[in-house]
């Protein structure tokens, strides 16, 4: 079983920063892509940022910038450093690993809970 841990989130002014994390954990073979979407209220969750295991990055264009994704792959660990934040970056963000479980299982996408992020203005 995978289970994904986000943390980090929080409230901050406009202008400040945060820094999330997610950990995945559990029966993990290898992990392909780690990202972070985000679905503020009445709107379709979003990708903000991914980064695959070779290291390519694609960021959302309003985060470009500001935001900075990263990963531990000892630890299975992604983390998105998140600068001169927004009133409009307030969302639920949520952690996404593409991954298998076994060498010969097919990857799958699985999801963390979510972590508020809240700016003010």
């Amino acid at each position: 079983q995978v289970q994904l841990v986000e943390s980090g989130g929080g409230l901050v002014q406009a202008g400040g920063s945060l820094r999330l994390s997610c950990a995945a954990s559990g029966s993990i073979f290898n992990i392909n892509n780690m990202g972070w979407y985000r679905q503020a209220p009445g709107k379709q969750r979003e990708l903000v940022a991914v980064i695959t295991s070779g290291g390519s990055i694609n960021y959302a264009d309003s985060v470009k910038g500001r935001f900075t994704i990263s990963r531990d792959d000892a630890n299975n660990t992604v983390y998105l450093q998140m600068n001169s934040l927004k009133p409009e970056d307030t969302a639920v963000y949520y952690c996404n690993a593409y991954l298998r479980v076994t060498i010969i299982s097919i990857p799958y996408n699985y999801w963390g809970q979510g972590t508020q992020v809240t700016v003010s203005s």
